[in-house]
């Protein structure tokens, strides 16, 4: 008869075996086929590695509800994704054997870097150290014009992707005028992205004395490795600080590049960024379009009303008009009726004051005038009394020698006299001359 275990020693000796013989931890590179998680918080596995498309190994695995928390929340923060089927990773696990389900993998980490490539890691630091730095969003705020009419285009003459964008943008079945000019750059290899910075700088110093609306980055596509030059960290700061809103159009269909992230905007090719930029102009035509028909059909209203306003201020104003002249005639009757009652009222009170003033200067000339007849008479009785005619009836004579009153002289015997007597004149000689009187 053949020695025999049971079941159960021999699995407990594969058991022991594996413990004393494995060691405690080993990194492993599987793809995960499928994972289910469980009520209580642990994730349940299958790993396989493939050969092609035929699976070559398979394996079941775990994580523990309190290592899951801890594995997936680091692995997400790396990688920005979960942990799901179909993704490449690198573990670290312990193999167990249970008699009952036999041989697992419990995982106690997974190396998200693994998963994420050297090259995503860096891009990954870079993206973060951007989103530190402010970056990310800088060109976001620089208005991209409606019309970009003057563009600036950084690309090589060579490249597929230039010939593209320019015969579109030229060809353009709408007519639209764009002016293209090129700065030269090398767009791949270890030199490419200082060209493209190089290339940057000159647009910004053309920009001086000829004005861009915008630049646009051409690429036409290419193999992976020939776009890392848009995951250059001093080609995204060079982008983020333009003074310019720049527009990508790199051709690759993966995702997205470093210089697509911290552009104005992103396009997937030389085409699209073209038809990107017409879909501008178009907009910009059609929204005109729709602004003239809306002023046409407001302009059309505001006569419409303004017409209606204008009737209606019409018959207000032949209304007013009518009630105002109405009102001024009987306000000016009404002044006439004023002015005749005055310059009645007046006229008596002035005819009174004249016929009282008349009677008065009427009487004041008879005062005056009896007044002055008596001063006539008193004056025409002195003039009588002083009338030298009057002397003369008395029996005074008036006698002169040459003219002068004798009284004025002293005459001498021989002197020549006349003497007047009312209209006598009797000339005489003076013999001699007798003192009387004293």
């Amino acid at each position: 008869m053949h020695d025999a275990i049971s079941l159960l020693e021999l699995n407990q000796l594969i058991k022991d075996t594996l413990d004393e013989q494995l060691d405690p931890t080993y990194w492993v590179i599987a793809e995960i086929a499928e994972i289910n998680h469980a009520r209580q918080g642990h994730a349940y596995l299958e790993l396989v590695e493939k050969e092609g498309t035929q699976i070559a190994a398979k394996i079941r695995a775990n994580i523990w509800s309190y290592t899951y928390r801890s594995v997936a929340s680091r692995f997400k923060a790396v990688t920005g994704q979960e942990l799901k089927s179909g993704m490449k990773v690198l573990a670290q696990v312990t193999v167990t054997f249970h008699e009952i389900y036999g041989i697992s993998l419990n995982i106690k980490e997974i190396d998200p870097n693994y998963t994420l490539g050297e090259r995503a890691r860096i891009r990954q630091e870079i993206l973060d150290r951007l989103n530190r730095e402010g970056m990310l969003e800088l060109n976001k705020q620089i208005n991209l014009p409606s019309v970009p009419q003057k563009i600036a285009i950084v690309s090589s003459s060579t490249a597929a992707g230039y010939g593209d964008f320019v015969n579109q943008i030229k060809n353009n079945r709408f007519g639209y005028q764009v002016q293209l000019r090129l700065f030269q750059a090398t767009l791949q290899g270890t030199e490419a992205a200082q060209t493209i910075i190089q290339a940057l700088k000159a647009i910004h110093e053309a920009h001086i004395e000829n004005s861009f609306d915008a630049i646009v980055i051409i690429r036409g596509g290419g193999a992976q490795l020939d776009l890392d030059c848009f995951d250059d960290y001093h080609l995204a700061v060079e982008i983020a600080k333009s003074k310019l809103p720049i527009i990508t159009g790199i051709g690759h269909e993966r995702d997205e590049t470093i210089a697509d992230l911290v552009a104005h905007t992103k396009m997937k090719t030389p085409t699209a960024t073209a038809e990107f930029i017409l879909s501008g102009f178009r907009e910009f035509e059609e929204n005109m379009e729709l602004i003239w028909k809306q002023i046409e059909r407001n302009a059309s209203q505001i006569w419409i009303w303004e017409e209606r306003k204008v009737r209606e201020l019409e018959n207000k104003l032949a209304k007013l008009s009518g009630i105002l002249i109405e009102r001024s005639n009987e306000k000016l009757n009404f002044i006439l009726r004023q002015i005749n009652t005055l310059s009645q009222k007046q006229l008596t009170v002035n005819k009174i004051t004249l016929e009282n003033r008349l009677l008065n200067l009427q009487k004041a000339s008879r005062v005056i005038m009896k007044i002055e007849s008596e001063r006539l008479e008193r004056l025409n009785t002195d003039l009588n009394r002083l009338n030298p005619k009057r002397f003369f009836e008395m029996g005074y004579t008036r006698t002169e020698i040459s003219g002068v009153p004798v009284h004025k002289l002293d005459p001498k015997s021989g002197d020549k006299l006349c003497t007047y007597y009312g209209d006598i004149k009797i000339e005489s000689t003076i013999e001699t001359i007798e003192k009387y009187g004293k």
